[in-house]
């Protein structure tokens, strides 16, 4: 069984900049996708970035150029680095794998807030 811990959420004033990262730990498992979704209020779940284990990176086109994605694969976490944070960035965002058999894990999500 693969567990996700997820951290690094938190208020922060429109402008400014959090980091996200998310941990996998488990027995014997290979990733294929890792990245991060988010969901605000009222609103479907949405993909934020994703990252395959060849480093290929995919983002949402609301947060190109001012988020990044980064993948360290022997601690099997990746980071979600948000700079130019606007307050319709707030959302829970949910850290997901997709494993190697293609079964997906969700983490808990955290709370992410952009508001003076």
């Amino acid at each position: 069984q693969v567990q996700l811990v997820e951290s690094g959420g938190g208020l922060v004033q429109p402008g400014g900049s959090l980091r996200l990262s998310c941990a996998a730990s488990g027995s014997a498992f290979s990733i294929k996708y890792m990245g991060w979704y988010r969901q605000a209020p009222g609103k479907k779940r949405e993909l934020v970035a994703s990252i395959t284990s060849s480093g290929r990176i995919n983002y949402a086109d609301s947060v190109k150029g001012r988020f990044l994605l980064s993948r360290d694969n022997a601690k099997n976490t990746v980071y979600l680095q948000m700079s130019s944070l606007k307050p319709e960035d707030t959302a829970v965002y949910y850290c997901n794998v997709v494993l190697a058999d293609w079964r997906s894990v969700w983490g808990q999500g955290t709370q992410v807030t952009a508001s003076s």
